[in-house]
């Protein structure tokens, strides 16, 4: 059911409008004046707004201005009165989707409030298409941390150096990955992934290199492996800190010489392929205990990027939180929920301990099962574990 905002001084106006609307079946708030009505737009969800010109404290103008501010995809209709008309068309040119003379006439308003509500829908589809079409998601933060890592891959990007991206599970090695390809000469060709940690071992050099039918048992054809695939792209190992030191030793001769061997042949392979690599280890933790070839550090950290976990940049936690109310609303195709303060500061302190993948999560989790506003209450009843209470 769309929900409508009614802003006008004028209660029998707003009475009128609001019994006719009920009647077509569409939500109503009312406000008396242009600030009531821009405080219950600030704390709410509207699909759309009817809001009069003049108005004692704030006026239809600068409410317009102000709201677009805040959502400048909700339409924005305003109400006029005959002596109005040059105000209102100037509203138009500031945003406003269109304005209705008083009184109004029932036919023009409601087909006009029609027109403002597939606008709205086509917006929002238009989102969510290009989000699923958009080849790589958007980085979101702004702490000195997050800045540090977009300036370093606007400048590791276009080249063909080999980076190593560390960082605790859920911290977004992937994505940085993801836009260092985006940024390189190679975003043309393929991207291929391959999880070092969900491989087993005596696997992981078929995966990687291939292997040629009849060269063990289950070997009941050829296969390609992901060095072959990302054969003029780029070539994503993530967990490589789990990688068996035997598949090791192949990948260390692939960078240095640009070429692999199938399992089973005899016949090298050129390849030309840049890699990135991502683990949630200390590699040289690991190399002190024999666990990590040395060698095969350094060839992979040409370039280190270290992303922090979320309860190193807590200045971040505001901007995500709103960006993943925004776009999970939008795959659900349902107004975008607003936040209360005191339940986004709960969430700030929060320990994120699943860094951005866990608080996607608590977003999606708190949009489903809380009301019409995200309170502290839902916040402590569905994400807080006990001790944190």
């Amino acid at each position: 059911m769309p929900n409508i905002l009614i802003i006008d001084d004028e209660k029998a106006i707003r009475k009128t409008l609001a019994e006719i609307l009920s009647y077509e079946g569409y939500k109503i708030d009312e406000a008396a004046d242009g600030e009531e009505g821009f405080k219950k737009f600030s704390n709410a969800a509207y699909d759309v707004v009817l809001c009069d010109v003049k108005m004692p404290k704030m006026d239809g103008i600068e409410f317009l201005e102000k709201a677009r501010q805040i959502n400048p995809d909700v339409p924005i209709i305003i109400i006029s009165g005959h002596g109005n008309i040059e105000t209102a068309v100037e509203a138009v040119k500031k945003g406003a989707f269109d304005y209705i003379s008083k009184p109004p006439d029932l036919n023009r308003m409601l087909i006009t409030l029609r027109n403002a509500l597939d606008k709205q829908n086509l917006v929002s589809e238009t989102k969510v298409l290009k989000r699923k079409v958009s080849k790589v998601q958007e980085m979101v933060g702004d702490s000195a941390g997050m800045k540090k890592i977009k300036e370093t891959i606007e400048k590791v990007g276009p080249t063909d150096a080999r980076v190593l991206i560390t960082g605790e599970n859920g911290v977004g090695k992937e994505l940085v990955a993801r836009w260092i390809h985006e940024k390189s000469s190679r975003n043309k060709g393929p991207m291929v992934e391959v999880n070092c940690a969900a491989i087993p071992s005596e696997l992981i050099e078929s995966e990687l290199f291939g292997h040629e039918k009849g060269s063990f048992t289950s070997a009941i054809k050829q296969r390609i492996g992901k060095f072959e695939q990302a054969n003029g792209g780029t070539l994503f190992l993530d967990e490589i800190g789990d990688m068996s030191l035997n598949a090791q030793a192949k990948v260390l001769r692939a960078l240095q010489e640009g070429k692999i061997t199938r399992v089973g042949a005899d016949k090298d392979i050129n390849v030309d392929v840049r890699v990135i690599a991502a683990t949630n280890k200390d590699l040289l933790k690991e190399v002190s205990e024999k666990n990590f070839r040395l060698d095969l550090y350094h060839r992979l950290g040409v370039i280190i990027i270290h992303v922090p976990s979320l309860n190193e940049r807590r200045e971040d936690v505001t901007v995500l939180v709103d960006y993943y109310l925004e776009t999970i609303a939008e795959e659900y195709g349902q107004p975008k929920k607003i936040i209360d303060k005191d339940a986004l500061d709960l969430l700030v302190k929060y320990n994120w301990t699943g860094n951005i993948r866990e608080l996607r999560n608590v977003v999606e989790r708190l949009i489903i099962l809380s009301g019409k506003n995200i309170t502290p209450d839902d916040v402590e009843n569905y994400v807080l574990p006990k001790k944190q209470q």
